[in-house]
């Protein structure tokens, strides 16, 4: 159990056309499509240096010579012997005297490689010609960024469906957080993708939740609360009322009650109408309940009872864009997750239907405070 979870860049910056976490829909048309492959092997530059350069540093003078790469990709170059003088590897540090030969061979920078497949294992739960189920495990990545280039789901999807390179995000139309578990639908074809984003967009997906919460919310109610970037840790989303804010909506409902570490917890189910970068998370805490595990919006003291946010995507229901069938999956709990119930005393509650009301409902709305 890691009791120090060091927050994921690639899982807080979230791609301007993907909010990340619970399921978002894109917010634009889509970008083009991304050769899946490793980038072609970069030529290497020889430089012969002249008296002008007698005096100066060895990085400096590369990096005036070479002005298409950074000062610091061509020291870490030099640092990882990537850089000869005169047949000997280089040092950053060095003096030159203004007539040495310099032969730099470039590298591929993470991101230029970051649509690569790769061999990732991948729990299918239905599979057509058209559309992809997957189970999602907590701790996967679903598409490269800064600190994730590589072993995402996008690079298991273009191994095991190299087809998915002609597809813009390799059919990929909402994500998961990286410690969020549970179902994904992923489409084969461009017409099939863009039926799924604008399901999305017109909030007829229906996505059931189950999350472990900190206390005890009311029987149900409904979250209505728009979102934007937190205004002092822009690496957080926030409940907001400024310009940029998007409207949020989340249907939550109590199953059951326990206690974990002598303290209160309930089992929620919330379902969703909008996908906000970490909307569950930022509406349970908002509203006093933060999920068990989550280290970015739930109590600092209480993150080590749990190595993730208990945050499970647990149903799936959408019409499919090819037959027009309605079509709805269900996962059962990642086994840690299940533990942790366990745990806090709560027997796992019978299957429950996705409705579009909570017949108890109270309203929870401050979008005017």
């Amino acid at each position: 159990m890691n009791l120090n979870h060091v927050p994921d860049t690639a899982e807080q910056l979230p791609d301007p056309l993907l909010d990340n976490d619970v399921d978002a829909d894109f917010d634009g048309e889509f970008p083009a499509a991304e050769a899946p492959g490793f980038a072609a092997p970069l030529a290497p530059i020889e430089l012969q240096l002249t008296p002008e350069a007698c005096g100066e540093r060895l990085d400096k003078v590369i990096a005036k010579l070479v002005p298409q790469f950074s000062r610091g990709r061509l020291q870490s170059w030099i640092e990882e012997g990537f850089v000869t003088v005169d047949g000997k590897p280089a040092k950053v540090r060095a003096t030159v005297y203004g007539d040495e030969k310099i032969v730099v061979l470039p590298q591929a920078a993470p991101e230029d490689v970051a649509f690569a497949p790769e061999e990732i294992a991948l729990d299918v739960v239905y599979e057509d010609d058209h559309l992809i189920v997957i189970n999602k495990p907590a701790g996967l990545v679903v598409h490269p960024g800064a600190g994730n280039w590589s072993g995402t789901l996008l690079n298991g999807l273009l191994h095991r469906w190299p087809q998915l390179g002609g597809v813009p995000r390799a059919g990929i139309v909402h994500r998961l957080d990286k410690d969020t578990s549970g179902l994904m639908v992923i489409g084969k074809d461009l017409p099939t993708q863009t039926d799924l984003v604008r399901q999305l967009q017109a909030r007829t997906v229906k996505r059931e939740y189950w999350a472990l919460v900190w206390g005890t919310p009311r029987l149900s109610g409904t979250i209505d609360a728009s979102m934007g970037r937190h205004q002092k840790d822009r690496v957080k989303m926030a409940v907001s009322t400024s310009l940029g804010s998007k409207p949020a909506i989340t249907h939550y409902q109590r199953l059951e009650s326990g206690e974990l570490d002598r303290r209160p917890v309930s089992l929620v189910q919330c379902r969703l109408e909008t996908g906000r970068t970490h909307q569950i998370r930022v509406h349970m805490a908002h509203l006093g309940f933060p999920l068990v595990g989550d280290y970015v919006y739930g109590k600092p003291h209480l993150t080590g009872v749990f190595h993730r946010q208990a945050l499970q995507a647990r149903r799936l229901g959408l019409v499919h864009p090819a037959t027009g069938q309605d079509c709805e999956w269900i996962v059962p709990l990642a086994d840690d997750f299940r533990a942790l119930l366990d745990e806090a005393g709560i027997e796992e509650p019978p299957e429950t239907v996705i409705g579009d009301d909570y017949a108890d409902a109270d309203d929870f709305d401050d979008e005017d405070e």
